[in-house]
C-alpha cells in the first residue's frame, strides 16, 4: 500500500509540473519558441547526462546505446520517437507563447482517445460500445470547435496525435527513463547545436543577449523537461494503470484554468459544450475500464 501511495505522489506531482508549465513558459515568451526549443532539447541532455553520471550509470547507458544499435528496428523506432516528442514540445510552446492554453488543453484531454484510435488501426484492437460511443462523443466536440473557430483545431489535434504516436512506440521499447531521456535528446542534439551555432551568427541568439534571468530560465528548461518525465516514469510503475490513466488529467484541466483565468483566453457556451462532449467521452472511455480493473484486482487479492 506504502508502494502504491508513493506511486500516486510521483505521478500526480509530475502532471502538476506539466499542469502549471504554461505560466513557466510565458516567463520566457519574449524568446522565439525555435531558441526555446532548441535550448530545451541542448540542456535536457546536459542535465539528464549529469544525473546518470552522477548515479554511476555510464555503463549501463553504453550498454543501452549498444543495444539499441543492435536491434535496428529499436534504434531507428527511438530516433522516430524522439522526433515526434521534439515537434510536441515545439507545438506546445508555440501555442503558450501565442495565447492557445485553452487549444493545448483540449489535445492533452484528446490524447487518450488518439491512443484508442491508433491500437485500432495498427494493432487491429477492437472497442466495446462504450468505447465506440465515447470517441464518436470526442469527434462531435472537436467538430463543434471547429465550425465554431471557422479553422480546424490543428494545435489540439497536433499535440494529440504526436504524444500518442509517441508513446505508441516508447511502448514497445524497454529503457530507464532517464537513461532513455538521454538517448532521445541526444539524437535530437546535433540539430540543436547546429542551430544554435546558426542564431549566435546570425547575431538573433537570446541566451547571452538579454538578461541574466532569460539565460537561467532557458538553462532550467532542462530540468523542467526531465523532471516530470523521470517522476512519472517511476510512479506509473508502482500504481495500477487505470490508477495513472484518471492521474493523467490533472495536467490539462490545470492547463484549462490557467488559459481561461489567469490569461483571460476566450472561453464561451461552445467552448463550454465541446469541452464538456470531451468530457463525457472520458467518462465513457475511463469508468468501464476503472470497474473492470478494480474488479480484476480485487480478484488477485
Amino acid at each position: 500500500m506504502q508502494t502504491e501511495k508513493k506511486g500516486v505522489i510521483f505521478a500526480a506531482v509530475s502532471f502538476i509540473i506539466w499542469g502549471i508549465m504554461p505560466i513557466y513558459w510565458k516567463q520566457i515568451d519574449h524568446v522565439q519558441s525555435d531558441e526555446i526549443l532548441t535550448g530545451r532539447i541542448l540542456w535536457a541532455f546536459v542535465f539528464t547526462l549529469i544525473a546518470v553520471i552522477l548515479m554511476r550509470d555510464v555503463r549501463a547507458l553504453l550498454a543501452d546505446f549498444k543495444d539499441l544499435w543492435g536491434n535496428q528496428k529499436a534504434f531507428w523506432s527511438l530516433f522516430t520517437a524522439s522526433i515526434l516528442v521534439t515537434s510536441n514540445w515545439f507545438i506546445y510552446i508555440w501555442a503558450v507563447n501565442h495565447e492557445y492554453i485553452v487549444q493545448t488543453s483540449l489535445g492533452y484531454y484528446i490524447n487518450p482517445l488518439a491512443s484508442v484510435l491508433l491500437g485500432i488501426l495498427f494493432l487491429k484492437e477492437r472497442l466495446s460500445r462504450t468505447q465506440t460511443a465515447a470517441v464518436i462523443v470526442a469527434a462531435i466536440g472537436v467538430l463543434m470547435m471547429t465550425i465554431s473557430y471557422g479553422k480546424f483545431p490543428w494545435i489540439a489535434i497536433a499535440l494529440a496525435l504526436t504524444f500518442a504516436l509517441y508513446g505508441f512506440i516508447k511502448k514497445n521499447i524497454k529503457l530507464d527513463a532517464m537513461r532513455g531521456l538521454v538517448i532521445e535528446t541526444m539524437f535530437m542534439l546535433p540539430f540543436a547545436v547546429g542551430y544554435y551555432c546558426y542564431l549566435f551568427v546570425q547575431r538573433d541568439a537570446a541566451f547571452l543577449h538579454i538578461d541574466w534571468k532569460t539565460d537561467l530560465l532557458l538553462i532550467l528548461t532542462g530540468i523542467a523537461t526531465a523532471l516530470p518525465l523521470v517522476l512519472y516514469a517511476k510512479g506509473v510503475q508502482l500504481i495500477p494503470l487505470y490508477v495513472a490513466g484518471f492521474i493523467q488529467y490533472i495536467a490539462p484541466t490545470m492547463m484549462l484554468f490557467i488559459g481561461v483565468i489567469l490569461y483571460k483566453e476566450t472561453f464561451g457556451k461552445v467552448e463550454l459544450l465541446s469541452f464538456s462532449m470531451i468530457w463525457a467521452a472520458l467518462i465513457l472511455f475511463t469508468v468501464p475500464k476503472l470497474i473492470t480493473m478494480t474488479r480484476r484486482d480485487h480478484l488477485k487479492l
